[in-house]
């Protein structure tokens, strides 16, 4: 257990206290939780590379809080009325294409790819939406809900970009036995 590593298991202790202000139907402060765990995503991997901290661990805790403060965000989003369904849905089906697509390529011996700047792009843009679509929920601000459709829908179109280039990254580690470096 490093800084870093810390970090990362803050954000996920953080994902059952979001759970349940959403359920007690405070989601504005449901929504500022998340931008809290959104918001932290970067200052694990910077401490990392900063203390010169990089751990197997962390490359796996950091995507773990990522995609999974992204699932229950989502998933509570759609069956509490938060998120536009069609918004929602379009983010579930991408998050079970990536993990069909992540799946094959382990059966194959791919055991990782690098992440692409692109990517993070659009996670801090879906993040600042779903947290955005909270608390316009919570407060009863339909200006803020397409505040949060209007950076929600170029995060989600860069989100499938994202999703058919790490297709296209499995497909070549695939074809070459191994994972391929960083898109640098």
């Amino acid at each position: 257990m490093n800084i870093p590593n810390a970090v990362s298991v803050l954000r996920l202790l953080l994902i059952p206290v979001f759970i349940w202000l959403v359920l007690t139907g405070e989601t504005a402060w449901a929504g500022a939780l998340l931008g809290v765990i959104g918001a932290t995503d970067w200052i694990d991997g910077y401490l990392a590379r900063r203390l010169d901290q990089v751990t197997e661990v962390g490359k796996m805790l950091d995507p773990i809080a990522d995609r999974l403060a992204v699932a229950v965000a989502v998933i509570l989003g759609l069956t509490t009325g938060v998120l536009p369904w069609v918004f929602a849905w379009a983010i579930i089906i991408r998050e079970i294409v990536i993990a069909i697509g992540a799946a094959y390529g382990w059966t194959k011996g791919v055991r990782r790819l690098d992440v692409r700047w692109l990517g993070k792009l659009a996670t801090l843009l879906l993040y600042f939406s779903i947290t955005t679509f909270y608390v316009a929920h919570g407060l009863d601000m339909r200006w803020l809900w397409w505040a949060a459709l209007a950076v929600g829908v170029p995060g989600l179109v860069t989100y499938y970009i994202v999703a058919f280039s790490y297709l296209g990254d499995m497909r070549t580690a695939i074809a070459a036995g191994e994972s391929p470096g960083p898109d640098r």
